[in-house]
């Protein structure tokens, strides 16, 4: 029963974190929230919505977030840490959202390798709780 657990909770982070991204794209980027007047540099004094917007599209040029994603999608295939797939699937879903699905998508993918070859290890251990190490070897007890 802990995998199902795990599924639950990675599907309700995901779903919560792609709302959040799409809103983010959709409702403020897309719907002119931001001030369009902003001067191009950071050194000219970018204040308050013309910061945030400069931050928020740093983000995913050149493709940040899926390389974000991609490198910590292979730091999680390789060591299979869950806590560095988590943070690979999270950028994943953001960048596919926004506009970095290049990487992105590669990025989430071995990531979510990760994440579900650890909810598979746990649902073969349930299933195999209560057993004796010896079970299978068809030995027979010394007498």
């Amino acid at each position: 029963m802990r995998w199902r657990g795990a599924v639950v909770r990675l599907l309700w982070v995901s779903s919560i974190v792609l709302v959040a991204v799409l809103l983010l794209r959709y409702a403020v980027l897309e719907a002119g929230v931001f001030p369009s007047d902003c001067k191009p540099l950071l050194a000219d004094g970018p204040e308050g919505l013309c910061l945030a917007k400069w931050a928020l599209v740093q983000t995913f040029m050149q493709q940040r977030l899926g390389w974000a994603s991609l490198i910590l999608g292979v730091l999680a295939f390789v060591s299979r840490r869950r806590s560095v797939a988590w943070g690979g699937w999270l950028c994943g879903i953001a960048g596919l959202v926004l506009y970095s699905f290049d990487y992105a998508a590669v990025g989430a993918m071995l990531s979510l390798l990760v994440l579900a070859r650890d909810g598979i290890q746990a649902r073969r251990g349930e299933e195999q709780a209560g057993r004796e190490p010896g079970d299978g070897l068809r030995v027979e007890g010394l007498r």
